[in-house]
C-alpha cells in the first residue's frame, strides 16, 4: 500500500491499494474510491484484536460505548486489481501515520480516521483517576498497537516533544492529541488562590511525564468551540 497526505489544513489522506490489499475506517470516514474497492462491515479489530465468541463481541460493545464511536468498522478491499481510496479529515489539522509495530500510541478519543489490516485498536484507561477525570482527554483513551499503520487526526498543526524518564511537561486542557505509551499522565492543582480565580487557566493542568514522545495539538475542538461561543453569545 502506498499513501499520501494533502492539503493540510484541511488534509486529505490518499491510498492506493494493489489487489487484495485492504484498509479499516471508522463508519463513514471514506470520501471517494475507485470502482475497484469494495466494501464490507463489521466489527473489524477493536477491543482484543479479531476476537471472536461472544466476550469478543461484549469487548467490542464496551469499547464503542466508551469512545461514542459506531461498534462497526468498514473494510475496503481492491478486488480485481490496483484501487485508490481517499480518507478526509474532519476538523481542520493534520493527518499523522505511525507504524505500530515500532511504536504503541495512545490517542485522543477523535483522532482515529483509518488503518491497514493487523493494527489492534483497543481501550486505554488513565491509571490516574483523576487525569481521566480533570486532565481533558478523559478518563478513556485509544491505543494502537500490532502491526501495521495507523492514520490519526490532529486538531490544528503539531508540536511534538521526546520527554527523557522524568521529564514533565505541563499542558492545558485538552492539547495533548497523542502520546506513546510509555509516557504518564496526571493533573494537578494550579498553585496559589489569586492564579486560580484571576489566571483565567482553569483550577488543574495537565502533566505528561517521561520517558517517551508527546505530540501537542494547536486548536482543540473544545477551545476553538469557547471561542466561538462566546461571539455568538455577544460575550466578544
Amino acid at each position: 500500500m502506498r499513501y499520501a497526505i494533502k492539503n493540510a489544513p484541511l488534509p486529505v489522506l490518499i491510498c492506493k491499494l494493489e489487489a487484495g490489499e485492504s484498509m479499516e475506517c471508522q463508519k463513514g470516514a471514506m470520501s471517494w474510491m475507485t470502482e475497484s474497492m469494495k466494501m464490507s462491515t463489521g466489527f473489524g479489530n477493536g477491543i482484543g484484536g479479531n476476537g471472536s465468541g461472544v466476550w469478543g463481541a461484549l469487548g467490542k460493545v464496551a469499547r464503542s460505548a466508551a469512545t461514542k464511536e459506531s461498534i462497526f468498522r468498514n473494510t475496503y478491499t481492491s478486488e480485481g486489481g490496483s484501487g485508490e481510496i481517499a480518507f478526509a479529515s474532519t476538523f481542520p489539522g493534520e493527518i499523522l501515520c505511525f507504524d505500530v509495530s515500532k511504536q504503541t500510541i495512545v490517542a485522543q478519543k477523535s483522532a482515529y480516521l483509518a488503518n491497514t489490516a493487523g493494527v489492534k485498536m483497543d481501550i486505554f484507561f488513565q491509571k490516574n483517576l483523576g487525569a481521566g477525570f480533570f486532565g481533558g482527554e478523559g478518563f478513556i483513551m485509544q491505543r494502537f498497537s500490532g502491526n501495521g499503520l495507523v492514520f490519526l487526526e490532529i486538531d490544528g498543526c503539531t508540536c511534538e516533544y521526546t520527554l527523557d524518564r522524568g521529564e514533565s511537561l505541563y499542558v492545558d486542557t485538552g492539547y495533548i492529541a497523542l502520546m506513546e505509551e510509555t509516557c504518564y499522565m496526571d493533573v494537578e492543582i494550579v498553585s496559589g488562590l489569586g492564579n486560580i480565580v484571576a489566571g483565567g487557566e482553569g483550577l488543574f493542568n495537565t502533566r505528561v511525564t517521561g520517558p517517551g514522545k508527546v505530540w501537542m495539538q494547536t486548536m482543540p475542538k473544545n477551545a476553538l468551540g469557547s471561542s466561538l461561543a462566546s461571539y455568538v453569545s455577544g460575550k466578544r
